[in-house]
């Protein structure tokens, strides 16, 4: 099976956890997680206990997976819930899911949706897990070409005290990448026209410079500035995604796996390896197109998590022992591995 397939890989980067009669996950506990996993479990459950409480719900656990197990089983245990439940009104049904049985969930390019391009190819807010730093010079007079100036601070993607950005983010997560754009460009049109500013709406396509256009009409602005700093700072989120080198990749992923799914019944994954290893370039030899070793380990995951059913044999063995080589090789000659390639190595 595709599972027995996996197993050493599989074994090495998710390793079983020890359970009372051996390594097996299914009898797992509190007790027989690490340390620092018996904590964060112990911090999610009081969590989850502080906002059930809010909501004055309660609650009936379900679990799929190991240490989803142990989860719904600490919140059924736990003191404070059992309190709660008692006199909590409101019913609901809460699913546990181990995201591990979902890998291609987690690896897989989902669909044409402009939010999350954002939230992938725009670096990390400081100390933030969801939000992104949003390069703000372009509203400046400041000419630098250095993408990580630090003089400016740097915007993001929450803003709760402006209506049109809340209102544009939620068109980012709902409509498709090309309505998301003309949404953007619609917002910016309204606010300029607001503020008297000498806008020309064009119609067609919308294009990163076209917004760019737009953005630099309040630069010199600071009253209108100020009334629409959150809207600007979601459409230069999208300008910058849009000229994103990672962007093109994001698309070439999401053709592959659309690809993948149409045709994953008259493949066998010996010829769907074979096709990869062409792919597999060094880094002396990629190009900014080119997959790195990073990106061939999430097709990897994507393409046996989806494959299902998987024949084992000599013809497999020796596609997957040709595209070993060409990883190890790949990552040997990785100038400065990425910490993730360090991780694994």
């Amino acid at each position: 099976s595709a599972e027995l397939c996996l197993l050493p890989a599989l074994a090495a980067l998710l390793p079983p956890l020890p359970g009372p009669g051996g390594p097996g996950p299914a009898e797992v506990g509190l007790g027989a997680l690490p340390a620092g996993l018996r904590a964060a479990v112990r911090s999610l459950v009081g969590d989850l206990d502080s906002l059930f409480t809010a909501l004055g719900l309660r609650e009936e656990s379900f679990a799929v997976g190991a240490l989803s197990r142990v989860v719904a089983a600490e919140l059924a245990s736990y003191a404070p819930a059992r309190n709660r439940r008692r006199t909590a009104t409101n019913k609901a049904s809460v699913i546990f899911v181990d995201r591990t049985l979902d890998l291609a969930g987690a690896v897989g390019h989902h669909g044409d949706n402009l939010a999350e391009k954002i939230l992938s190819v725009l670096p990390k807010l400081p100390d933030h897990k969801t939000d992104v730093m949003v390069n703000m010079v372009e509203l400046t007079a400041l000419q630098t070409t250095d993408e990580t100036c630090s003089i400016i601070a740097p915007g993001c993607l929450a803003q709760p005290n402006d209506p049109a950005a809340k209102a544009l983010w939620e068109s980012f997560m709902n409509l498709k990448q090309k309505e998301a754009v003309m949404e953007a460009r619609r917002h910016l049109v309204e606010a300029a026209s607001r503020e008297n500013l000498p806008i020309k709406m064009s119609m067609g396509e919308v294009t990163p410079e076209q917004l760019s256009s737009y953005i630099q009409l309040f630069r010199n602005n600071l009253k209108a500035l100020e009334n629409h700093c959150g809207l600007l700072q979601l459409v230069l989120a999208t300008v910058q995604t849009l000229k994103h080198p990672q962007t093109s990749k994001w698309d070439n992923f999401l053709a592959f796996e659309r690809l993948l799914l149409q045709t994953i019944g008259d493949s066998e994954m010996p010829s769907v390896l074979n096709q990869l290893l062409p792919m597999i370039k060094s880094y002396n030899k990629r190009t900014k197109d080119d997959y790195t070793c990073e990106d061939f380990l999430v097709l990897l995951v994507y393409i046996y998590s989806v494959f299902g059913e998987i024949k084992c044999g000599k013809e497999l063995d020796a596609a997957e022992e040709e595209v070993k080589k060409a990883l190890v090789k790949a990552i040997y000659d990785e100038p400065e591995p990425s910490p993730l390639l360090q991780k694994i190595t």
